[in-house]
């Protein structure tokens, strides 16, 4: 049986279906390049935001420190404040002239004043300051008002009256000042910048503190 010489001939692809071929596995060499382009990117992006949220953390985390460091002894101070109150008041039993009568009562006056002042050294240290609120306007964020009075000399909302000094430590409120505040004076003028009143309404964390505990 003859065969077909025909079909003895090996087929050979043309020209151009070689050409298209090749185009094609060129184009997907390029897409795959492009979309592993965007996946580098991509990652990039991600590397980027955690590293981003890693500092965000350590910083966060190194302010925690630093505030718990730095507040760390309010609850002790706060309860300090009350011996300082008890120091004052013990000052308040022994008056000038009864001192200059007594020496006995002299030198322990003496001892209780020492002791007062070592104690506010201690505390301011640790820094505590007292708030200034005598004759400041009334202040919610340092002041617990206790009482109104009728005083027209003075404009409205005066404090005119301290029962318990206030304090901070750092610019935190350690405790509020007990005070008394005036009624039915003058309406108060707007404070300026340059006023010596007190002016942490305004966002000054140190207005109105005085300086020396």
């Amino acid at each position: 049986m003859n065969s077909d010489p025909a079909s003895d001939v090996p087929f050979e692809s043309s020209p151009d279906n070689a050409y298209d071929a090749t185009s094609a596995a060129i184009d997907q060499g390029f897409a795959r390049i492009a979309e592993l382009e965007a996946q580098l990117e991509e990652a990039k992006k991600d590397r980027l935001l955690a590293l981003a949220e890693v500092e965000n953390a350590n910083k966060r985390a190194d302010k925690r420190i630093a505030d718990n460091a730095k507040y760390a002894v309010s609850n002790i101070c706060k309860a300090l404040l009350q011996v300082a109150d008890n120091l004052g008041r013990a000052m308040l039993a022994a008056p000038p002239e009864t001192r200059t009568s007594n020496e006995t009562i002299k030198n322990l006056a003496v001892g209780v004043e020492l002791t007062e002042k070592e104690l506010m050294t201690v505390l301011e240290n640790n820094g505590v300051r007292r708030v200034n609120a005598l004759n400041q306007p009334f202040d919610a964020n340092f002041h617990n008002a206790i009482q109104e009075v009728e005083n027209t000399a003075v404009p409205s909302g005066t404090v005119v009256q301290v029962y318990q000094d206030g304090y901070v430590i750092h610019d935190r409120l350690l405790r509020p000042a007990m005070v008394v505040v005036s009624r039915g004076g003058p309406k108060r003028a707007p404070a300026t910048a340059g006023d010596g009143q007190n002016n942490s309404n305004k966002g000054d964390p140190n207005a109105g503190i005085n300086t020396s505990a």
